[in-house]
């Protein structure tokens, strides 16, 4: 390494700006970040660096940087458009052995400003050594979605308890497995939710268990698969996924998704083919239960989300009546998803004020709804599950006073590369040439928000009708 990383104590550390701006402005604004104090030196001062001065923390002289300026600091950051007056004052700097950091321009710095990802008191620095800044930016951009915002929080409660812990398991092994074990689990989710109380009562109890070798309950997360794409979900759900031991998944989790999830967790299929159960509704829920009481971190992963037509409800009262703790993580519904990947916006000013979900299941050869109020005008419908119900579905909201040529739009494996649309009318859609080639799992879309697919459409890998 050429450039050795050290975090400094900026407590009171007398910090000089010389320059005051746009670029200044960055170094003060990430300087006022920490407790250092900040004397900012420049004749000209832009807008910002004269909103930041307002601080506490900074002292403004308006006015030509002057020798003097260099006494009784110990970090120097030159931000001036003067090239010359930059390699001076980098040279007196130097000769006094200031850290001294010459903004942009690598061969004049004593020390390079890293970039940061703050979750005080949990800080992450990198650096490229000023060889590949956007590298470095897109790494950056990777950490972040993988850090949780509220991290900052279980750093300060692991700080809280750290003597505890370290007073009650005398192993420095044991001390690391119970660690590992609390940051990986539920404890940890307790804490970054901001249910303190409820962390702190779980943390004693995990404390006790491993001070007597016991095994501790786990718990489950209801968690959102989203339409398809990966790229879909949420921190929350990618976070939780790579820390499962057991993923409970469905035939409408992509491979792509399933993909992601931590590579030795068990994987356990529970999908639900038309028609057919594969598990029983009661044997998931009891399978949740199971795994949960055997000390697991349980992913129940779930195509779109937990609370539209996914049976979350079901599953979280069953875990309630076994007093197992849960947590449910919303992903994007398959409506949502369909209707943007198929540049079918579900409300429109112009064609639709309200949006309804339906589910087209079909139970005895029938489909038990509220049509009237389905068949509403300026209003979107979407069905869920509705590819065999199709003609009564089409059949009843004319019935119940939709026109005819009402758009309707079929999206099968919305937001994937297996995505195809295609449009029609009430009227034809039963009889559309190319039905026999949409396969579950496909969206019913309803209404005048269909007839601008083909303008708004952006993403379609298939064919379009």
């Amino acid at each position: 390494m050429r450039y050795f990383p050290l975090f400094i104590d900026t407590q009171n550390l007398p910090c000089l700006i010389v320059g005051a701006g746009e670029v200044a402005a960055r170094k003060l604004e990430l300087l006022l970040k920490s407790e250092a104090q900040v004397t900012v030196v420049a004749p000209d001062v832009c807008g910002t660096v004269q909103h930041l001065a307002a601080s506490p923390q900074v002292t403004l002289h308006q006015r030509p940087f002057e020798s003097a300026d260099l006494n009784n600091v110990r970090v120097v950051f030159v931000a001036t458009s003067d090239e010359a007056l930059n390699a001076t004052i980098h040279a007196e700097a130097t000769k006094r052995q200031l850290l001294v950091n010459v903004v942009d321009n690598t061969p004049l710095c004593g020390f390079i400003t890293p970039s940061i990802i703050d979750r005080s008191p949990i800080v992450v620095a990198m650096s490229s050594g000023g060889h590949a800044p956007v590298l470095l930016r897109y790494m950056r951009q990777k950490l972040e979605s993988l850090i949780p915002a509220n991290v900052s929080k279980l750093g300060a409660f692991s700080e809280r308890f750290r003597n505890k812990v370290k007073s009650s398991l005398a192993s420095v092994t044991a001390r690391r497995y119970f660690w590992e074990s609390v940051l990986d689990g539920d404890i940890a989710e307790e804490v970054t939710q901001g249910n303190e109380q409820r962390a702190i009562e779980k943390f004693d109890a995990a404390l006790s268990a491993a001070i007597e070798n016991k095994q501790t309950e786990g718990q489950v997360y209801l968690v959102g698969a989203g339409p398809g794409d990966p790229d879909l979900l949420t921190f929350r759900a990618l976070r939780l996924m790579q820390k499962a031991d057991v993923v409970v998944y469905d035939r409408l989790v992509s491979p792509q998704i399933l993909e992601l999830v931590r590579r030795d967790a068990e994987k356990v299929y529970v999908g639900k083919a038309k028609s057919v159960h594969t598990v029983p509704q009661d044997d998931i829920n009891q399978l949740l239960v199971k795994y949960a009481k055997e000390g697991n971190r349980v992913v129940r992963l779930k195509g779109g989300d937990p609370f539209i037509f996914g049976r979350g409800g079901e599953e979280i009262q069953r875990l309630i009546e076994e007093g197992i703790s849960f947590q449910v993580v919303p992903g994007i519904t398959a409506a949502a998803g369909a209707g943007s990947y198929a540049g079918i916006p579900l409300t429109h000013r112009d064609h639709a004020q309200s949006v309804v979900f339906a589910t087209g299941h079909l139970k005895d050869n029938s489909i038990d709804l509220n049509w009237p109020s389905l068949a509403q005008p300026n209003q979107t419908a979407v069905f869920y599950m509705g590819l065999t119900g199709l003609p009564i579905i089409c059949e009843q909201l004319v019935k119940h006073g939709l026109a005819p040529t009402t758009p309707i739009a079929l999206v099968q494996s919305a937001t994937t590369h297996q995505q195809k649309v295609i449009t029609g009318t009430l009227a034809d859609m039963p009889s559309h040439p190319q039905l026999g080639e949409i396969a579950p799992p496909a969206l019913i879309i309803v209404g005048g928000v269909v007839s601008l697919h083909k303008q708004l459409n952006w993403f379609e890998p298939g064919t379009t009708a």
